[in-house]
């Protein structure tokens, strides 16, 4: 297991609309654990479905006062931990035009590009799922990360790749990458095609129920490394400070297996590349 954990490169506070942390506390729990960076990557999910539960605009960051309170305390805790501003940005075939705008309006360090929303629904909700077998919601979800990462180029990771399989009825129970392999082969060559990486995402590991590993899967991160991808950042995807880098020891003992010898982290978009 690593004793120095890496860079934490995603996790929300009370900016986005699903956490209510104060950022303060973030920042000092990372401080806690001796990380040596974070980034807080707010969301910003332009178009997300209505819902009954959920107000219109709920993840649509208010990116000027999320700045500007980052910078603050990017100021006061200079010489402590480095802080980076990132968003993470919904992606959706018709926003293409409007996330690439957005994003060229801020200094951001870090984008990772998440599919929460597929043709319309999120899979977080079991209405994803229903009338169909797992395997052709699976299948629907990983095509649909394709078509969004082959049209949308400006982002430097791609959240959590198999996000669904933390919502499907049977978690992961069914989902094995071989059964996906075509097209997640695709998603990956992509990718690395692109330039772009992997968020190795901790939130499936200390979840309950855990899945025992992070998105994407094992195999999947196996895979990427074979294909020749070397970009992966590290995120707990915390909306709490008791969730700041949470995972991290089983993820980065499971990112060496698979033959990495670094992980990334960002600054105003550039990669920096640090020995795990």
């Amino acid at each position: 297991m690593s004793k120095i954990l890496p860079a934490d490169f995603h996790m929300h506070t009370h900016h986005s609309g699903d956490s209510e942390a104060p950022m303060e506390m973030m920042i000092e729990k990372a401080l806690q654990k001796k990380l040596p960076a974070i980034c807080i990557t707010e969301h910003m999910d332009m178009d997300y479905p209505s819902t009954p539960d959920l107000a219109p605009g709920i993840f649509e960051v208010n990116t000027d006062e999320y700045m500007s309170e980052l910078l603050q305390y990017k100021a006061k805790y200079t010489g402590l931990i480095d802080i980076f501003f990132g968003i993470e940005v919904g992606l959706q075939p018709q926003i293409v035009p409007q996330n690439l705008d957005y994003i060229k309006k801020y200094p951001f360090d870090f984008v990772i590009g998440s599919n929460h929303v597929c043709h319309g629904k999120d899979p977080y909700y079991s209405s994803f799922y229903e009338g169909r077998s797992e395997k052709e919601a699976f299948t629907e979800f990983f095509e649909s990360t394709l078509e969004n990462i082959q049209l949308f180029d400006d982002f430097d990771v791609l959240g959590h790749l198999d996000y669904l399989v933390r919502y499907a009825p049977n978690l992961n129970k069914n989902y094995k990458y071989e059964d996906y392999a075509d097209i997640i082969d695709e998603i990956l060559k992509t990718l690395i095609a692109k330039g772009k990486g992997l968020d190795i995402n901790t939130k499936s590991i200390y979840s309950e129920p855990s899945l025992g590993e992070p998105n994407p899967s094992k195999a999947v991160i196996l895979r990427y490394h074979e294909l020749g991808g070397q970009i992966l950042t590290f995120g707990s995807d915390a909306h709490k400070p008791e969730h700041v880098a949470l995972g991290f020891d089983t993820a980065v003992h499971m990112v060496k297996s698979c033959g990495f010898r670094y992980y990334t982290r960002f600054e105003k978009r550039e990669a920096k590349f640090i020995k795990l």
